[in-house]
């Protein structure tokens, strides 16, 4: 199925599965995303500029992250209705605290983190960067640093502290640094002058997902229709932003984030669609947004291997998967 052909047919379903179902007074919905806006916020702000949430009855006013922003305890808090958690680990931190939250889509089928160097010829794969210097957050540290440690066996002696400023990578060239795919790459390009060889961690196997929609356990159990219509709207807006003329969620990106240029939000478009980072795996025949069972027992197996968290950990407490379309009948 070609990518265009499975664009269309998965929104097809989406409209086909839901429909509007309330004329009454528009429900305020306060949505936090996770961190400033950009391209991979783009499906949201579709779904705004198309009027897509407002179709089914929802005034959602789209709050963007930070870093000073944490979207998991907003909504803990009930500080939120909705927010993105942009991994798996927010998503089994919340399980593993008691928080009354669920996961009820996962957007992004390929977490986007990436590992990049410059142009060498020692490095052909992330198993090569095993007992080289690597920049590394401290959040990334307790995280997927972890699923590198087991799988190629990375120590901690090779972590350099990294801040998010590119500049010590661009004059070492012998550094390897952490990234996003749709981000750092085109960053480093256009500062650096030179085409940097990108290593995203799902091409080798790590098996968690990216930007998640969460939601209050109170409105699963009290409102599922409007959960299910959030849910709804936003993955219409997805296969909107990356098949139709995305300029008008981007006029609110640029709203939201003046920084944000019109060259970096291509480059981000392209590389969610170039890299399946949306559309891949079980998402080609079950839909945007799609999570299973398995994979959440995959990424849970591995990292209670390594101490992340407790192997008696219930992480499908930790996801919903009730509100999303059901899947293609072959």
């Amino acid at each position: 199925m070609t990518l265009l052909r499975a664009l269309t047919f998965l929104l097809s379903v989406v409209l086909l599965v839901y429909s509007p179902t309330r004329a009454a007074e528009p429900v305020k919905i306060n949505f936090v995303t996770d961190w400033r806006a950009q391209a991979e916020h783009g499906g949201y702000y579709q779904a705004i500029a198309k009027g897509l949430y407002a179709k089914r009855g929802l005034a959602v006013t789209l709050r963007s992250g930070g870093a000073s922003v944490n979207p998991p305890q907003l909504i803990a808090a009930g500080a939120a209705d909705f927010v993105i958690a942009s991994n798996s680990f927010q998503v089994l931190d919340l399980a593993a605290a008691g928080a009354d939250v669920q996961a009820v889509a996962a957007i992004f089928q390929k977490d986007p983190q990436v590992l990049l160097t410059h142009p060498r010829t020692d490095i052909k794969s992330l198993a090569d960067m095993k007992g080289k210097p690597i920049l590394i957050s401290d959040a990334t540290i307790a995280s997927w640093w972890k699923w590198t440690e087991a799988k190629f066996g990375f120590q901690g002696t090779q972590i350099r502290k990294y801040t998010f400023n590119l500049a010590p990578f661009l004059t070492d060239p012998k550094a390897i640094v952490q990234g996003y795919a749709s981000s750092e790459p085109f960053l480093i390009e256009k500062e650096g002058k030179f085409k940097p060889l990108v290593f995203m961690l799902a091409d080798y196997g790590f098996p968690g997902y990216g930007n998640l929609i969460l939601a209050r356990g109170k409105d699963i159990r009290e409102r599922p229709q409007i959960v299910r219509d959030f849910v709804a709207a936003s993955l219409e807006g997805w296969a909107s932003y990356l098949q139709d003329d995305p300029s008008a969620a981007n006029v609110l990106i640029k709203k939201d984030n003046p920084e944000m240029g019109d060259d970096l939000l291509a480059f981000g478009r392209k590389q969610l669609v170039d890299q399946g980072i949306i559309l891949s795996g079980d998402a080609m025949t079950q839909g945007i947004g799609v999570m299973t069972a398995k994979r959440w027992q995959d990424f849970h197996a591995v990292m209670a291997a390594q101490g992340v968290y407790n192997k008696e950990l219930m992480f499908s407490k930790a996801f919903n998967t009730r509100f999303l379309p059901a899947p293609a009948k072959p």
